[in-house]
């Protein structure tokens, strides 16, 4: 893991997120087509970039992965495209919940795993933004949100329940279930930190009727911008696609 350190001097948690926010603006070019992910800190990319664009005339088009996004992009006035009208997306900038040293990743607790996972493999590239308690030996403190047909869930619930050591429980409870912009619902499955074996794990809940998305995200992260005591350090994964 190859680690680029800027100066220290930032203070305050959510100064070192925007600032986390608005380095990974650094891997943005003129001309490139970005996935804008979801999530407090990656929101200060989004208004970084609207900034660029009006103040240093930088050309983009974004490609939203959730409607929050889509509506703060709008009200920014940064231009946008559907994912089916990008030929090609050249980057995808998101947050995450956990990631590892392989740079695999737990991501949803926004709810919006779903589209992030389109949009991040649509992508040539993918750069998380995050503060250091993200990151984890082994994944699965935070638990892992797997997006559920909201027709199946039950029974859905009952076949990660044979997977999971722990709780799998539905976001909002049965009486005001959360509702993802795909009109699914979430499972958090409490499954502790024991995912060592993400892909492996990820292809079993996949396997599952009524599973629509895991919030495992392996193999697509090349970077991590990370904010960590007073500073932030950018991460880059050996071999990945930003060497």
């Amino acid at each position: 893991m190859h680690v680029r350190r800027p100066p220290r001097g930032v203070a305050g948690v959510e100064s070192l997120k925007e600032k986390a926010g608005v380095s990974a603006c650094g891997f943005v070019t003129d001309g490139m087509v970005v996935g804008l992910g979801t999530g407090s800190t990656v929101r200060y990319t989004i208004i970084e970039l609207a900034r660029r664009i009006r103040q240093e005339d930088l050309k983009v088009s974004g490609v939203p992965t959730s409607e929050d996004t889509r509506q703060l992009a709008e009200m920014l006035e940064i231009p946008l495209l559907e994912i089916q009208d990008a030929k090609n997306l050249d980057l995808t900038i998101d947050g995450a919940d956990e990631f590892d040293s392989n740079f695999d990743l737990i991501k949803g607790g926004g709810g919006a795993l779903t589209r992030e996972k389109i949009v991040a493999l649509a992508s040539d590239a993918m750069v998380v933004v995050a503060d250091d308690s993200k990151h984890v030996g082994t994944l699965g403190a935070f638990p892992l949100p797997v997006e559920v047909d909201e027709m199946t869930w039950e029974s859905t619930r009952k076949g990660i329940s044979a997977l999971c050591p722990g709780e799998v429980s539905l976001r909002g409870g049965t009486d005001d279930p959360y509702v993802t912009d795909n009109c699914g619902h979430i499972l958090d499955c409490s499954f502790g930190p024991t995912i060592s074996d993400p892909a492996a794990l990820e292809a079993k809940i996949r396997s599952i009727g009524g599973v629509v998305e895991a919030g495992l995200f392996v193999g697509i992260c090349d970077a991590v911008v990370m904010a960590s005591h007073g500073e932030v350090s950018t991460l880059v994964k050996s071999g990945g696609r930003l060497n």
